[in-house]
Formats: structure tokens, sequence, C-alpha cells
């Protein structure tokens, strides 16, 4: 099992093989997990992204040895690696779409004074009023780091822009704000 490649072993997989999958684990685990936490920052999502990606080795390995495993369609671990990363972006997208749903709001255990309350529906008027001013690009780079929680990495690969891209979008976002709310 050990003088097998990598193209090997997901042949031997999809034949049904479980040591080869063992060991394809063995090898190429602690490297995607490195590769996925230099993109994402949460530890959850990456063992998520993780175990989906064997998951669908598992499954889908022969469509991988039908190709001929390797050679100019890829090697084994690039194969592995896109599984990995599409999964990632998939991950990203869910938490994105659950970030937009909207929370049930708790109820105060005190009611705000009045005063409170209508200086917090002016603000947000505002806010809002300054919001819809952005152009759209820039709100959508803007809500993914500030309203999601997004790193610049992760919105870049949630709205298919470069990162750098992403971190001018909400650097002018947030100068047009301040501009708008002083």
């Amino acid at each position: 099992m050990d003088t097998a490649d990598e193209g090997e072993l997901v042949r031997r997989i999809a034949r049904g093989d479980r040591r080869a999958f063992d060991e394809l684990y063995r090898r190429t685990a602690p490297w995607l997990e490195v590769r996925l936490r230099r993109r994402c920052a949460d530890p959850d999502l990456v063992a998520e992204v993780l175990q989906d990606t064997y998951l669908t080795v598992w499954r889908a390995a022969g469509s991988f040895a039908g190709r001929g495993g390797g050679g100019a369609r890829g090697s084994a671990v690039g194969w592995l690696w896109t599984i990995a990363a599409h999964h990632l972006v998939d991950a990203f997208r869910r938490r994105a779409r659950r970030a937009q749903r909207p929370q049930v709001p708790l109820m105060p255990a005190t009611a705000p004074a009045a005063e409170d309350e209508v200086m917090a529906a002016r603000v947000g008027q505002e806010l809002e009023q300054a919001l819809l001013t952005l152009p759209a690009e820039v709100r959508a780079a803007l809500r993914a780091t500030v309203l999601d929680g997004l790193s610049s990495r992760e919105a870049s690969v949630l709205l298919g822009v470069p990162e750098n891209t992403v971190k001018s979008r909400v650097r002018r976002a947030r100068i047009a704000l301040r501009e708008a709310l002083s």
C-alpha cells in the first residue's frame, strides 16, 4: 500500500478498498487541512469541508478512476483539491444564506427610554439611506465582510472577485458611509 501512488489509491477506492481509502486519507488529510485553513479561519467549517470532501472521494472515486487517473487530465491530489475547494465555496454560500435569514429579535428585559428609541430610529434611517446610495457591488462587499463576518479572502471566493478588490470596495464603502453620516 505504501508504494501505490495517490492515483492508484483512488482507483482502488473505486473498487471499494477501505484500506486504500484509509491510506489516501492518512497521506492527504494533513496537507488538505493546511490548504483549507489558509482560506478559512473557522476550524469547524474546515472540519466540515474535510469530512464532505472525503465522503465525496469515497462515493465518486469511480469518476476519477474512469478518467485514467492522471496525466493530462490531472493528478489524484489535484482532483482531491478541486473537490475540497468546491465544498469550501458551497459552505461559504450556505453561511451567507443563513446570515441573510431574518433573525427573530429577542425582547429586551427592560424597555429602552423613549429618547433612545428615537435616536436609534433616526441613526438607523440615516444609515439605511447611506447604504442605499452605495453601488451594489460595494454594498455586497460590505455585507459579506461586516454583516456576514467573512474575511476578505472568504468574501472574494463568495463574490467571485479578487481579494484586493473586496478590500478596496469595503474601504470605499466605509469612506462613503463616514461622509454621509457626518
